[in-house]
């Protein structure tokens, strides 16, 4: 359950979708920080919300202070083209505030079968990389963080990696493995 989620995008006088105008009460798009799932949630009236924002959304009334409810789940389809935009930068933000959870995906990552490895589901990066991920972390141990990761093994902007591949399970409902999100 998602008690947290970034907002992707606010509009004040609602959304217009499907050819029928839902009204003009405001409505947010977010992106829980937890297991990656889409709301369009419902803010409080006078409520101060800016994209990027991380918001309680979990059910402690008392906790919610911009937030009145969760309105609905969404598909990645139903996001306003500002959401879209927004999705890569809020998932590098949960990405960055969440540092032990992702590198322990490096540290924990093994193959998946003969001939692929788990690391290589990351989009760019490569055998290469993978193996020198899988070389340094044998050789001086587990990765303390994404710096680490960067500096030990020259991988550039790991969170940037982890952020695409996420991004693209989110989008992607074609995905054979879903290593992030909870579908």
């Amino acid at each position: 359950m998602e008690e947290y989620a970034y907002v992707l995008d606010y509009l004040a006088q609602g959304s217009s979708g499907g050819g029928s105008f839902r009204g003009k009460e405001p409505v947010c798009f977010a992106l829980g920080d937890e297991e990656f799932k889409l709301f369009e949630l419902a803010p409080k009236p006078g409520a101060a919300i800016n994209i990027g924002d991380r918001v309680y959304i979990g059910k402690d009334a008392s906790l919610r202070t911009v937030i009145d409810h969760v309105k609905r789940r969404i598909g990645p389809s139903e996001l306003t083209h500002g959401a879209v935009a927004e999705l890569e930068y809020c998932v590098t933000s949960i990405v960055t505030a969440n540092q032990a959870r992702f590198v322990r995906f490096f540290n924990e990552a093994g193959p998946i079968s003969m001939r692929k490895h788990l690391l290589e589901e990351l989009p760019g990066l490569g055998k290469k990389t993978m193996e020198s991920i899988l070389k340094d972390r044998t050789a001086n141990g587990h990765f303390a963080d994404l710096a680490d990761l960067a500096a030990r093994t020259g991988v550039k902007a790991p969170e940037k990696l982890l952020a695409s591949r996420i991004v693209l399970e989110i989008t992607d409902n074609g995905q054979k493995r879903y290593l992030f999100v909870s579908k």
